[in-house]
């Protein structure tokens, strides 16, 4: 799939494993999801 070949790619350039990538991914998308109001439901502008 291409995601995980994005993932295995993402993890060889940065030297970690793609259980630390994947990690790392997640935590970036917790925060921008807190930042945006942590709504699942986005009001449309």
């Amino acid at each position: 799939m291409k995601i995980t070949e994005d993932v295995r790619q993402h993890a060889a350039e940065q030297a970690i494993s793609e259980e630390e990538a994947l990690q790392r991914g997640m935590e970036e998308k917790s925060k921008e999801f807190v930042e945006a109001g942590a709504e699942v439901y986005a009001k449309a502008n």
